[in-house]
This record gives C-alpha cells, sequence and structure tokens, in this order.
C-alpha cells in the first residue's frame, strides 16, 4: 500500500489533556499536508478548528475516555459537537452496562447518539482490551443493529490498544456495512498496513503521520 493510501485513512489524533492550541494548529496543519480522513481532537477545540481550517474533515470525542457518563450528557455532547462544526463522532460505550449484560440500554444509546448526531459519522468504541471474546461478539451484533457507520477497537487511554486478532474479529462478525477502525497502539507503519489489510478502513494514529516523515527525511538524505 502506497503512503497517499494509507494517509488516506488516518484520523491524525491528538486527544491527550493537556494538549494546546499551539499543538492541535500543528496537528491540522499536518493533516492538511499530508491529507489525512479527519483530525480527531477534543470536543473543546472543535469551533476553533473549524474556524482556522474550515476545509478540515474534524472527528472529536464523546463520553471519553471511560464511557460511563449517562446518555443524556453524550446526547448533549454530541449536540454541541455538532453545532460546532465536528463532522465526525466518536463515541465511548459503557463499559460497566456491558459487564451488567444491558446490550439493549448499549443499543439504545448508540442510537440516541447517532440522532443527535445529525446525519455526521458515528463511531462507536467498544474498548476491546477491556472485553471478553463472547462480549465482542456480542457488541459487533448490537453496533450492526444500531445504524452506526463504524466499530472502534479502544480509546487508546486503557491497557491496550488494536491488535490483529481484534480487527480480524470485528470485521468478521459486524454486519457488512458497518466498517471497522482500529485505534491505539499503531506504532509501525506495518502495523497500520496490517491493519488496513485485515480490514481495517480507518486507523485512529498520533504516530503514523510522523513516521511517513521520518520515512520521507531518511529518503531525502539518501
Amino acid at each position: 500500500m502506497n503512503r497517499k493510501e494509507l494517509l488516506s485513512r488516518v484520523d491524525h489524533t491528538l486527544l491527550t489533556p493537556q494538549a494546546t492550541w499551539k499543538e492541535i494548529e500543528a496537528l491540522c496543519r499536518e493533516a492538511e499536508e499530508y491529507h489525512t480522513a479527519s483530525v480527531c481532537i477534543p470536543p473543546s477545540y472543535v469551533a476553533s478548528v473549524r474556524q482556522a481550517f474550515p476545509e478540515l474533515t474534524i472527528c472529536t470525542v464523546i463520553g471519553f475516555p471511560n464511557g460511563y457518563n449517562t446518555t443524556a450528557c453524550k446526547v448533549e455532547e454530541t449536540r454541541d459537537a455538532v453545532a460546532n462544526g465536528a463532522d465526525e463522532i466518536d463515541m465511548v460505550i459503557n463499559l460497566g452496562w456491558v459487564r451488567d449484560g444491558r446490550y439493549d440500554c448499549i443499543l439504545g444509546e448508540i442510537r440516541s447518539i447517532r440522532e443527535a448526531a445529525d446525519g455526521r459519522i458515528l463511531k462507536v468504541i467498544i474498548e476491546t482490551c477491556l472485553l471478553n471474546e463472547e462480549e465482542k461478539l456480542r457488541l459487533c451484533e448490537v453496533v450492526s443493529r444500531s445504524g452506526a457507520d463504524y466499530i472502534k477497537t479502544s480509546t487508546g487511554f486503557s491497557k491496550g490498544g488494536a491488535t490483529a486478532e481484534d480487527v480480524r474479529l470485528l470485521r468478521a462478525h459486524c454486519a457488512p456495512e458497518v466498517k471497522v477502525k482500529a485505534a491505539g497502539g499503531i506504532s509501525t507503519l506495518a502495523d497500520a498496513e496490517l491493519f488496513v489489510s485485515l480490514g481495517a478502513d480507518r486507523l485512529g494514529s498520533s504516530r503514523v503521520v510522523r513516521l511517513v516523515k521520518e520515512e520521507e527525511k531518511e529518503e531525502s538524505s539518501c
């Protein structure tokens, strides 16, 4: 896979709690230069990025990173993000509900957020590193029924990120119209290419652009 195609699948991400406007601006400039799928940024920066970078596709996060906000809170977060100019919404499910087997509640919440997203792309973060296989399979079913556009492996803020096994499982067990986003722990371009080969349509990463820049620098010095 060539670099251009790989970069076109990347949600260029900066979600650290200490992220500054200067760092967000730099992220956005890199996204413009390298033509990434989107920038994935904290909700508090969405309005400023929309004003400063009107052509960028903006992704933001809801209920992040723990997912245990009330549904009403997540819905209001989503409405606010849309009003501020977000194009894509990455929401975190309530993992306590998974452990309690409250899959109908999870389905209802996703549908409520989808409605609040008002046609924007919706990605559902299930935090695979905290789930057993049965829970992952049940969530593939729930997300497939919900009308969401993507199922996403991870926040990148828990004990693990995307794995090849999880990307393969999500792709095999979600409905064909539900795309897969691999996020967290993509540390090499080989990792990124592997996840795409296994069925990931998007990659959430703070590193892929930097890795491409490093390769370009090495090539130019030869």
